[in-house]
């Protein structure tokens, strides 16, 4: 996709913007009910060849992901890269309570952050994302780390800085379940958050924001399959959408006084 970590070799980089930010685990949200696709197993339906749920683990796989926790019913995995990292399955109490019990879950599950291998980065991503690829959670990663370098200086100006990035859709509408989040902030914010709303954990963290142009025939990032409209659109793509370069990204910081920057990401396509 983009330029957000590393950004593509010919193309325009944030300012300090860097190849890796440190290992990242992730947390795959997959039990809930499916109710507007009437009850259907969610992420068992196959876009391109695939599962939607074996579409988001790979994702993450391939971007490095050393933790890999799915809050849901068990399943075959599959299409994972070798060397991948070993995937758990767990349930929210009671299952399909929502998305912030089941995100309270997955982190219990990732044991205590002093742990050795402890990841300081997370990824909560939705089952139902087919064309979320590796180098879009890059992107996330970069941002969420201050990689565009405007959102540290933003922060010491405002008093408060990110605590991770999530991406937007062509509307900038934040899609809470497409993001990246230091994993010591994401626990804070857990236990201390008594309400039901996903957004009403995770805006108190002041996001980056990162906003991806899909390019000619390319599929959006954020399209996720809630309903049966959503799952033939996806399913309309050519070959799922698998392959297609990813496009442009902005990254945007949650703090008002940092600066925007775009970048190019036609050649990182290649390499993921």
């Amino acid at each position: 996709m983009s330029g957000g970590p590393g950004g593509s070799p010919g193309g325009a980089r944030p300012r300090g913007s860097r190849e890796t930010v440190g290992p990242f685990g992730m947390i795959i949200l997959a039990g809930g009910r499916a109710s507007r696709l009437g009850g259907a197993d969610k992420p068992g339906l196959t876009v391109g060849g695939r599962t939607l749920l074996d579409a988001v683990l790979a994702a993450g796989t391939e971007a490095g992901a050393r933790q890999a926790v799915i809050v849901g019913p068990a399943r075959p995995v599959g299409g994972r890269p070798p060397g991948g990292p070993p995937v758990r399955f767990v349930r929210e109490e009671p299952p399909g309570a929502g998305p912030v019990p089941a995100l309270r879950r997955g982190l219990g599950e990732l044991g205590h952050p002093a742990d050795p291998g402890a990841a300081p980065w997370l990824a909560v991503l939705a089952a139902d994302l087919p064309f979320l690829r590796a180098a879009h959670l890059r992107a996330l990663l970069a941002a969420a780390a201050g990689g565009d370098g405007a959102a540290r200086e933003g922060a010491g100006r405002e008093g408060a800085g990110h605590e991770g990035a999530v991406l937007t859709d062509d509307e900038g509408r934040a899609q809470w379940l497409a993001g990246c989040w230091r994993t010591e902030a994401l626990r804070r914010a857990a236990g201390g958050y008594c309400g039901a709303s996903l957004r009403g954990l995770l805006a108190p963290l002041r996001p980056a924001t990162v906003r991806i142009t899909p390019g000619p025939g390319e599929p959006p990032p954020w399209l996720d399959c809630d309903t049966e409209a959503d799952l033939r659109r996806a399913r309309g793509w050519p070959a799922g959408g698998q392959g297609a370069p990813p496009g442009t990204t902005t990254l945007r910081s949650g703090s008002p006084a940092a600066n925007r920057c775009t970048c190019s990401a036609t050649k990182r396509a290649a390499s993921g």
